[in-house]
């Protein structure tokens, strides 16, 4: 494994009986970058998470994680990741303070190196002023940020965290990842699980899965270029009968609801003027494809 390596995983797949959760996954995540494994529920997502911090072992395949594997040296791993479950094991009775406090002495963090990182975590995550507050009165914002600063207390090489803005109200949602591009910053790795497609846009390369199978990985710039297809934005009154209209102009690969819009799909000879043809009150234009349309395109192509 290279030193410019945070994650190599080749080939890893975990059966459940004759469910198979994960299928063949293969990825490699470098040092100091946001990497994130998109999928919708139900994806394996969570399992590949729990393989790669050493808590389940893989049926089959391999992974190394800051040069440990994963099966052969699982104490090495956790010694160099934080891990952030989706439901992080908080104390609703203890305030923030003695919430990292129990964390540090799990972590066996003498109190000298705790006494120096807990200020440090309360002003970059802004909680320096709810610090004798019980975590049960936080919001849920604030508890996620208690969660990742429990995460943290003993300074991991890399950072896994499983769908941690899930639930979270959308301005918690960008303080988050402010405090996760901050960590970047100061050469951390972060490996993150959602099923919130537009956080892909967030994460310098980005890993697709559905139904256990890897799809597609690569910047999210890429992934969009790579789109054969060109898409279009319709914007109409009567979408849903427009919708079959132009489902049936030769070159309109498929037609999806986007909101109150509607993106089409097409083959690149296909003009504003083709979809006009069929829809003349309507408001055509191309659109650069958010990650949604990239992977909505792949699930129809592997159906």
């Amino acid at each position: 494994m290279s030193e410019e390596s945070g994650v190599r995983v080749r080939g890893l797949t975990r059966r459940f009986g004759a469910l198979t959760a994960v299928d063949g996954l293969n990825l490699e995540v470098k040092s100091g970058e946001v990497f994130g494994l998109v999928g919708p529920d139900g994806a394996g997502k969570t399992t590949t998470l729990r393989m790669l911090c050493a808590l389940m072992d893989p049926s089959e395949g391999s992974a190394e994680v800051s040069g440990c594997d994963v099966v052969k040296d699982p104490q090495g791993v956790k010694d160099r990741i934080g891990y952030m479950a989706q439901r992080f094991g908080l104390y609703q009775d203890l305030t923030v303070e003695e919430n990292m406090i129990f964390y540090a002495d799990l972590f066996g963090i003498d109190h000298r190196e705790r006494d120096q990182m807990m200020p440090r975590l309360l002003e970059m995550t802004r909680m320096s002023p709810f610090g004798k507050r019980a975590a049960g009165k936080l919001s849920g914002g604030m508890k996620q940020k208690l969660a990742l600063m429990c995460t943290l207390l003993h300074q991991p090489r890399i950072l896994f965290l499983d769908e941690p803005t899930n639930g979270v109200d959308p301005v918690s949602r960008r303080d988050f990842w402010v405090i996760l591009y901050d960590l970047v910053k100061q050469g951390m790795t972060v490996f993150v699980t959602t099923a919130y497609l537009d956080e892909a846009e967030r994460c310098d390369r980005v890993g697709l899965m559905d139904k256990g199978r890897p799809i597609q990985c690569d910047s999210p710039a890429e992934l969009k270029a790579k789109l054969p297809e060109t898409v279009w934005q319709v914007e109409v009154a009567n979408s849903r009968v427009v919708r079959e209209l132009l489902r049936k102009v030769p070159g309109v690969v498929a037609v999806e609801p986007a909101g109150s819009v509607l993106h089409v799909f097409a083959a690149p000879l296909i003009d504003a003027a083709s979809l006009l043809a069929v829809a003349p009150a309507a408001s055509v234009r191309k659109i650069t494809p958010s990650i949604e349309d990239v992977f909505i395109a792949h699930i129809r192509r592997a159906a």
